[in-house]
């Protein structure tokens, strides 16, 4: 039970971890979106149906990508997250809201999950776990 115990601090002490967790996987899952996005433009113009604009796409891909490397690694996470606020928004309010909440594939319960970790992230920042906690650190020094 104490081994317990002590696990149990341990995480009630390192919170920032789960914080800084959550942060990698969305900004690694927003890359990967960016990537297949770039490799496949024809099954995202036919998801997005009348919206579609093959220059859209392309900038939504590289915002994904770079965005995504930058979340990920914790750098200018708030610029990230406001770069990536508008394409979500776009998803969630025009692509996945007429598909409504019984869809294959990308859905709106989805979408609307990343669009409420991003605007988390653009508000709060980017934890202790991060380049720009680093960063932060060595200039107040």
């Amino acid at each position: 039970m104490k081994l317990f115990n002590k696990i149990v601090e341990w995480f009630n002490t390192n919170h920032y971890l789960a914080y800084s967790l959550i942060r990698i996987i969305l900004g690694v899952a927003l890359f990967v979106r960016g990537l297949i996005l770039l490799s496949n433009p024809a099954a995202i113009s036919e998801l997005a149906g009348p919206y579609s604009l093959y220059w859209w796409y392309s900038y939504i891909a590289v915002i994904h990508i770079v965005a995504g490397l930058l979340l990920t690694l914790g750098l200018l996470t708030r610029i990230a997250a406001l770069l990536q606020i508008p394409i979500l928004v776009g998803a969630v309010f025009f692509i996945h809201m007429r598909q409504g909440l019984v869809a294959e594939g990308q859905s709106l319960e989805f979408a609307a999950l990343v669009l409420v970790l991003l605007i988390v992230y653009f508000l709060f920042g980017s934890s202790s776990l991060s380049i720009d906690n680093f960063l932060a650190k060595r200039k107040s020094k």
